[in-house]
């Protein structure tokens, strides 16, 4: 059960229509619309999915297996060949040209922009429906968004859907039972499941915005990342800022935000704690909170997925739950959706003595 706070009543989950497969390889929009299938096997609980059938179905771990047959070219030369720069070239950049200021504030203010349209418009937002968005939000974490290059909003959400559908199981598609590199990374590197079409993200294709950035990503991705901080950095200094900006703010910002990005899907199931569920991996950690703009306390997130706080106690460090609330104060947000404080309470004391912890 889930208070809302302005009376919003989302729509059941058989409507959402989550239940299918998808990755992030998957069939144009067009195709998808024709290929899907429905999949209701799925058992709403509480906001939540469990799944019997998949209960006892634990995937065999991977360790480092390299199967070259089923690199993704294309993914894997983007990643590898962005940390090869960030790793070479910003730091040979800086030896003869030295840093500058605006670079710095030029890399925390796209570093600041992308990542809460990963957190507060791809995650809470378009993935689990935590609240409702005006248009301007909407827009701007979808041109941002993709500016992570983590692809498009509707791609990014099927698959987080599918991840807690199918949470530590084999069609889980960053799991953890497959080890923390393949959690990590390994999972765009390598497509060891071949394409499934899917429909569990129906309910974002009646928006006409994310249709838009579907169609035309990788171009917004491009000129976001690239194009405006080397035309800012130009017109700060000429070619040699075009190239720091271009270096600092846009390559080596894409590196730390994907990984920090990364870290929810391998760190956040590995270490932390468990004060509201043992039923899978995902952890509380304060440490990876700090890291993610509060994405880190994973537990929660897991057992509630459907409120749009991850940090629920006060002191938590979760500024994505604090720009939602301050956003909902301005009218640019609302239905914000809340779990029962009673109900948490009830679930912390049920889990009681079964909690675990494996660092903070």
């Amino acid at each position: 059960m889930y208070v809302l706070e302005q009376g919003f009543i989302p729509a059941p989950a058989s409507q959402l229509d989550w239940g299918c497969h998808s990755n992030r390889y998957a069939e144009p929009l067009e195709q998808r619309r024709t290929n899907g299938v429905n999949d209701s096997s799925f058992i709403a609980n509480g906001g939540n999915f469990t799944f019997p059938d998949k209960a006892n179905v634990r995937p065999k771990r991977l360790f480092f297996r390299l199967p070259l047959d089923r690199i993704n070219w294309l993914t894997s030369c983007f990643l590898i060949g962005t940390l090869a720069l960030t790793l070479t070239a910003v730091p040979l950049y800086l030896r003869f040209f030295g840093l500058d200021w605006f670079h710095v504030v030029l890399f925390f203010a796209m570093l600041a922009a992308c990542g809460v349209s990963v957190t507060l418009g791809y995650h809470r937002l378009f993935s689990h429906i935590t609240f409702q968005a005006s248009w301007p939000v909407r827009l701007f974490t979808l041109i941002f968004g993709a500016a992570a290059f983590e692809n498009s909003v509707l791609m990014w959400a099927s698959e987080h859907r599918r991840h807690h559908k199918h949470v530590d199981h084999d069609d889980d598609p960053y799991c953890i039972s497959k080890g923390f590199f393949y959690a990590h990374i390994g999972w765009l590197l390598f497509k060891l499941n071949t394409d499934q079409p899917y429909d569990n993200v129906a309910d974002l294709e009646k928006d006409k915005l994310v249709r838009w950035q579907d169609r035309h990503v990788q171009w917004i991705a491009v000129l976001v990342s690239f194009g405006i901080p080397a035309i800012l950095g130009f017109l700060w200094n000429g070619w040699q800022g075009a190239l720091g900006a271009f270096l600092i703010a846009g390559v080596a910002r894409i590196v730390v935000l994907q990984h920090c990005t990364f870290l929810i899907n391998s760190a956040c199931h590995t270490i932390g704690r468990q004060p509201y569920s043992t039923r899978c991996s995902a952890r509380d950690s304060f440490l990876l909170a700090l890291l993610t703009m509060g994405e880190g306390y994973h537990n929660y997130h897991h057992e509630f997925q459907h409120d749009y706080r991850n940090g629920v106690k006060p002191w938590q460090f979760d500024p994505t739950k604090w720009l939602i609330w301050t956003l909902s104060k301005l009218r640019l947000v609302r239905n914000l959706r809340r779990v029962p404080a009673d109900k948490i309470r009830s679930t912390q004391r049920e889990i009681g003595g079964r909690s675990t912890a494996k660092w903070i």
